[in-house]
């Protein structure tokens, strides 16, 4: 038989913004996947337009490298902790990861979820220090910090064994000892930050490279076992349909071939295969054959599901089902039904909405969508309000129009019947002179200090917080820190009900009548309401126009003009000053919004509405 191809899976996995996709550019950079005249964007593997924008990772993704003989195949990891079953899944296919660690952050929360998945895999990873260059990097308090972590997750000896290198992923570098880049320095004598993922100055990713090769086995050949590939993303094509992406654990596969499925229902179902394809660099390439240790796309079976395998038609040996943590936060989606309705999107009906929900039902796994007793809403459930504010804004983008209501949290009883609510750890890096305040907002939340520590200027709090309690926090926290602070939060577990907790105290204006703002009524009403539209902006009754400095809610006209007589007196025409209204984007209005209020979503607008569009219908729920 033949020689097997040295096949080695290895996934890339961090907490937001270490470097996970800048290290991955360096990796296709230096392995000769794109042309000498290819003109390289950054973050190449963050293909879909909100990734773009946003500068973060929503959707694992996988290709491969060469190096000498050995074909490489990288996956990049979500740091967020709301696409993290993207990363639970992911971690099954692979022999090894890469944790990254920024060197003056150290660990990170949701560091600590994503080694945790590996460790219970049985993997060994490859520790890798990044931003060595930082100003205020602590390199060996860092190391201290990662191997305390890995006895906190009861890392077994092997594990602990871990190789450690240090480097600058946006260089390119990769180097065994720190003082290894010290040593290149640029005639003035600075050392050089110019961002080049090919490697500078004689240094490279090789002893990385080397690392992988040397720590990890090639996949061993196990082509003449029984065909086992169980699926752990799924893609879809506009020409072939549904693609089921995952490792093949043991046998080959080839396109045109019949195989039965083991699906989530624990039937056996015969399917044929139309297709078969896997990463060479950055491009998915149609084979004919696949064998064991691939990481491959398989098109033409169209009901494949996450966790199910494929076996072989004669010897179907199922794997064990992939689990998926549940839900924490909830929404409703339902028709969009304001006086506005229908004049800007192309999909306002609830079949358009539904056929949407269960389309992504099919490649978003951390998803669950349940029937209302209403036929025009759906009640939407995800991982918090990242995971389904992308959702709302890829439908919005796609020309669907819909109301979404505010985000609530799931919660559970426990056997004894007591309520439990989800809890979330928080770390915020805070400048000194703004501590008080955040300390004293977040208490007021229900939040339990865990930790605090000083440095620089800056404080760092650890906190166990509700995830009711972090519902609207995140503005009020730029806005208290000044834009200068830091949060990042991860799930952490369900605990006891912690009780009320106080919401937004300020009431809003509404809109008395349908029409157009005019900056006459919008100067007197500023007086009292901080605006959120501007003049010329159309409006209609219970739209929300603005927040109130008072507790109460208030009805105002803002389309009222000025009565033109033919006096003209001097000194009675003034100018009219108008301060600049407040926008919101997507999750600032999900935030911002009361149990009786929604956000009407459209391509052009996000409007603040009242359920109740009504004074007399408000007056009577209210009652």
């Amino acid at each position: 038989m033949n020689e097997k191809q040295k096949i080695i899976n290895i996934a890339v996995i961090a907490h937001v913004d270490a470097g996970k996709s800048t290290l991955v550019d360096a990796f296709l950079n230096q392995s000769g996947v794109f042309r000498t005249n290819e003109e390289i964007i950054d973050c190449v593997m963050d293909s879909d337009d909100i990734e773009r924008e946003r500068g973060i990772t929503i959707y694992s993704k996988n290709c491969s490298v060469m190096h000498q003989d050995y074909k490489i195949n990288i996956v990049d990891t979500p740091g967020h902790a709301d696409f993290s079953s993207e990363v639970e899944r992911i971690i099954k296919t692979v022999d090894t990861v890469i944790l990254l660690v920024d060197s003056s952050e150290g660990p990170m929360p949701q560091t600590r979820f994503v080694l945790k998945k590996s460790l219970e895999q049985g993997l060994n990873p490859i520790l890798f220090i990044n931003k060595i260059d930082k100003k205020d990097s602590r390199i060996d308090e860092v190391v201290d910090e990662v191997y305390e972590l890995f006895m906190d997750l009861e890392a077994n000896d092997e594990q602990l064994d871990f190789p450690i290198l240090y480097g600058i992923a946006r260089q390119g570098i990769a180097v065994r000892e720190p003082k290894d880049v010290e040593a290149i320095k640029v005639e003035d004598g600075e050392a050089k930050i110019k961002k080049s993922p090919a490697g500078y100055g004689g240094l490279n990713l090789e002893p990385l490279f080397e690392t992988i090769i040397s720590h990890c086995k090639p996949y061993e050949d196990l082509r003449e076992e029984p065909l086992q590939l169980q699926v752990s993303s799924l893609g879809y094509d506009d020409y072939i349909g549904r693609l089921g992406i995952g490792r093949i654990t043991q046998g080959t596969i080839s396109s045109t071939e019949t195989v039965t499925v083991a699906n989530s229902k624990g039937e056996l179902v015969k399917r044929k295969v139309n297709q078969i394809f896997v990463y060479i660099g950055l491009n998915r390439v149609p084979v004919d054959k696949a064998e064991c240790g691939d990481i491959v796309v398989v098109a033409g079976i169209s009901d494949i599901s996450i966790g199910e395998t494929i076996c072989d038609a004669k010897n179907p040996r199922p794997m064990e089902m992939i689990n998926i943590e549940e839900p924490t936060l909830s929404m409703t989606f339902m028709v969009n039904k304001s006086p506005f309705a229908g004049r800007v999107g192309k999909f306002v009906t609830s079949r358009h909405i539904k056929e949407r929900l269960e389309r992504e039902l099919e490649v978003n796994v951390g998803l669950l969508i349940e029937d209302t007793e209403t036929t025009d809403s759906f009640k939407v459930s995800g991982r918090g309000e990242l995971h389904l504010s992308i959702l709302i804004e890829n439908m919005r983008r796609e020309g669907y129009e819909l109301a979404v209501s505010k985000p609530e949290v799931i919660l559970k009883r426990d056997k004894d019947g007591k309520k439990l609510e989800p809890i979330e750890e928080v770390v915020l890096s805070v400048p000194d002179a703004y501590t008080g305040s955040v300390i004293s907002k977040l208490n007021l939340r229900k939040g339990m200090m865990t930790q605090m520590a000083g440095e620089n200027g800056y404080s760092r709090l650890e906190y166990l917080v509700p995830t009711r309690g972090l519902l609207g926090y995140r503005t009020e926290f730029i806005n208290d820190t000044r834009g200068e602070g830091t949060m990042v939060r991860h799930f952490n577990g369900f605990e006891e009900y912690k009780g009320e907790i106080s919401q937004r105290t300020n009431g809003v204006g509404i809109a008395q009548e349908e029409g157009t703002c005019t900056p006459y009524a919008i100067a007197n009403i500023q007086e009292r309401v901080q605006m959120f539209v501007e003049p010329g902006t159309a409006v209609y009754e219970g739209m929300i126009i603005g927040m109130n400095s008072r507790g109460e809610d208030m009805v105002v006209n803002p389309c009222r003009a000025k009565r033109v007589s033919n006096m003209r007196a001097s000194g009675t025409d003034e100018n009219v000053k108008l301060s600049p209204a407040r926008t919101f984007t997507l999750e600032e209005a999900l935030e911002f919004i009361s149990d009786d209020e929604l956000v009407e979503i459209t391509p052009a607008d996000i409007r603040l509405r009242k359920k109740y569009l009504r004074e007399l219908e408000r007056r009577r729920s209210g009652r």
